[in-house]
């Protein structure tokens, strides 16, 4: 897991060029997203409670969106098996920035999108890579802690806020 984490940055489809010793990144790539797609839907479990969570922002008005280091391919992949699509008003990709984060360029781009200053947004995230990123846009970072196994257990750098789960935040907002 350390060896994977350690290439993140440039999307999927990044790693795969930069890392693969053969020059056949076409072929591998394609079979990347056969895998990618096959072992998703065993592997990628709905979350009831992020679900309610984004439903309810949607309620209360708020503009969602998301900025990853993912390539537009998978994570439309992942979106489709969450069933996430439809909620965000605005899909950042590794694919459309040049610099992936800590750099804010994916933020500011989501922000410039949603026609939304800096000011007037928050932003979760659950990577120190996130929270430079925010901070960086000058964005009230929150960084967050909910979902097992995936995210930083500590932060190396400190968000504005830090939720532990999901009720926490919702009480949060609502305040």
């Amino acid at each position: 897991p350390d060896e994977i984490k350690a290439m993140f940055g440039p999307s999927e489809t990044g790693i795969i060029r930069e890392n693969l010793m053969d020059s056949n990144y076409d072929k591998a790539i394609e079979l990347y997203y056969e895998k990618y797609s096959e072992k998703h839907q065993e592997l990628v479990l709905e979350s009831e409670e992020v679900n309610k969570l984004l439903l309810f922002l949607k309620r209360e008005g708020y503009k969602l969106g998301i900025v990853t280091g993912k390539a537009s391919r998978s994570l439309l992949i992942s979106l489709d098996c969450l069933n996430m699509k439809d909620l965000l008003d605005v899909i950042i990709t590794g694919d459309d920035v040049s610099i992936p984060k800590p750099h804010p360029e994916g933020l500011n781009k989501a922000l410039a999108q949603l026609n939304i200053k800096n000011t007037d947004a928050i932003f979760l995230g659950d990577s120190d890579a996130d929270i430079l990123a925010g901070k960086q846009a000058n964005v009230h970072t929150i960084g967050v802690q909910w979902l097992p196994n995936y995210q930083a257990l500590e932060f190396g750098v400190q968000p504005d806020q830090m939720f532990s789960n999901i009720h926490e935040f919702i009480q949060a907002i609502k305040n």
